[in-house]
């Protein structure tokens, strides 16, 4: 075995582990759980975007990917790949939105987490994957937020993402001495 089939190995633990439903291409079906990762998922052909090791569907959409690496490989750039894999799929297939908003990459060690959705998208690391609930519960707030009525604020005064929504809060008050500066970027 591989390296990298070592921490293929770890990362299907891993994601049965947060409620996924692993399988390959050839037995895949999009609806067997509300989340489901497909390995070695076939992308765009014609562009040259390849293979992604793990294609995520959640309630019959795809809605990101796992970029599997070997377990001691540094995690640092290979969101750029994921985020390659994020813009590959197939337009014949469904997805929550495109390019996919989640992007991990993973040794089944350590693992990175990107959401897309974010206004300055970038790596974090995570300790798990998260569970197929949690994304549903995210897309279910956004979609909330998207539809509101015409001539509504309500998408302005709560964006989809918390980064979104700390990004609007007030500026700090430091009128009533210096207590505050300290938390000021200057």
């Amino acid at each position: 075995m591989t390296p990298k089939q070592k921490a293929r190995v770890s990362i299907d633990t891993l994601l049965s582990a947060a409620g996924w439903h692993v399988c390959n291409v050839a037995s895949a079906n999009i609806h067997a759980a509300t989340g489901v990762a497909i390995g070695e998922f076939p992308l765009n052909p014609g562009f040259g975007f390849g293979f992604a090791d793990y294609l995520l569907y959640v309630n019959g959409k795809a809605c990101g990917v796992i970029e599997a690496k070997k377990e001691g490989a540094t995690l640092l750039g290979v969101e750029v790949q994921s985020g390659r894999y994020a813009q590959g799929l197939p337009s014949s297939l469904p997805a929550w939105r495109r390019p996919l908003p989640f992007l991990w990459e993973s040794t089944g060690v350590e693992t990175h987490f990107t959401n897309g959705l974010d206004p300055e998208p970038r790596a974090r690391n995570v300790f798990v994957f998260f569970r197929p609930e949690l994304l549903v519960q995210w897309h279910a707030y956004l979609q909330a937020n998207s539809q509101a009525p015409a001539g509504s604020n309500i998408a302005q005064e709560t964006p989809g993402t918390f980064l979104a929504r700390v990004r609007l809060m007030p500026p700090l008050v430091t009128e009533w001495g210096t207590g505050g500066a300290s938390f000021k970027n200057s």
